[in-house]
């Protein structure tokens, strides 16, 4: 028999020709063809029905046009915008100040936040804004002094709930409830090292909530509050069952005269849409703003793990070059 000498070491034929299958230059994603469908089948779907609603005649643009920019709109347009802001504004102090009380040690300010947010939680918008309304019903004077006691100051309940402060104070009222929990939600996400370490420092409670808590908050507290605020600038159309001029109650009072209902429902409905628009646009600067710091330290993370993969990953043996290993 003829003795074979066999070696582990691997021969390499000059005339190797690489498979690029095999080659990771010529590596990409799976090509995904059902998204594409998708996408295609969805386009067709949107252009299909812009079309017919661009072609329907029963929407009548051409009195959408006319009535879009008309003073009576534009008015109602700048009642909804100061509601809005008024009322959030109110809600939000009020909902940091609820938010602050549930958070307290003292048992007393703790049930009177429950107590508020369960109220105004629990009861729908519409009712709240319909009792503001008609509190003189319930109440003819509002008074001010000790309870079982003298009187000091009075006032005619008519006089001061006007529709424009029955509006304010539902909303703002509604808001805050939402708005507590909101908050006391974003607190409660920052580590309690954090406060413990201020108050190491020697900071009060209050001092370290303004400079160091509420800061951090902000990045769980803006997202659901843009959504609220959006949302705020909806509910503001439930005003108009109380007599408020708003945007919704302006359309309204034009097709109760032209009884044009669908064109000048459509008015509202694209004045709705581009203020919440414009709203989600500012929503989206101001969470890239309170997450730059995450951004950052997310970006230097990945940096650091890119480097240390680069000085442990071998090199990549390319075909048909022999390695130091194989000489």
């Amino acid at each position: 028999m003829t003795d074979k000498t066999y070696s582990s070491r691997p021969v390499i034929k000059d005339d190797y020709t690489p498979d690029p299958r095999r080659n990771v230059e010529f590596s990409h994603a799976p090509r995904s063809y059902g998204r594409w469908v998708a996408w295609v089948i969805v386009l067709l779907i949107a252009a299909d029905v812009i079309w017919n609603v661009a072609r329907n005649p029963n929407f009548e643009w051409h009195v959408v046009a006319q009535w879009f920019t008309e003073a009576t709109v534009i008015k109602g347009l700048g009642v909804t915008l100061g509601l809005t802001l008024v009322s959030m504004l109110l809600g939000v102090f009020l909902g940091l100040m609820l938010a602050i009380a549930r958070l307290s040690q003292s048992m007393l300010l703790r049930r009177l936040s429950g107590m508020f947010i369960w109220f105004f939680r629990g009861t729908p918008l519409l009712v709240q804004l319909l009792f503001w309304y008609n509190m003189s019903t319930l109440f003819p004077r509002v008074v001010i002094g000790i309870p079982f006691g003298p009187e000091y100051m009075s006032w005619n309940t008519n006089d001061l709930i006007t529709p424009l402060t029955a509006a304010i104070a539902g909303l703002a009222l509604n808001e805050a409830a939402y708005m507590a929990e909101i908050i006391r939600a974003g607190l409660l996400s920052v580590d309690n090292g954090q406060a413990e370490t201020a108050q190491a420092f020697g900071m009060s409670r209050g001092r370290a909530l303004r400079r160091i808590i509420i800061p951090q908050a902000m990045r769980a507290i803006i997202p659901p509050t843009g959504n609220q605020l959006i949302s705020m600038i909806k509910a503001t159309s439930l005003v108009s069952v109380i007599a408020m001029g708003d945007l919704l109650y302006s359309v309204q009072t034009i097709y109760n005269r032209t009884f044009e209902v669908v064109p000048m429902l459509m008015v509202a409905v694209i004045w709705y849409l581009l203020i919440t628009s414009v709203l989600n646009v500012g929503q989206s600067a101001i969470e890239r703003y309170y997450s730059r710091g995450t951004r950052r330290s997310g970006s230097a993370t990945k940096r650091r793990q890119v480097s240390g993969e680069e000085k442990t990953i071998p090199l990549v043996s390319q075909p048909g070059v022999a390695q130091k290993e194989d000489l």
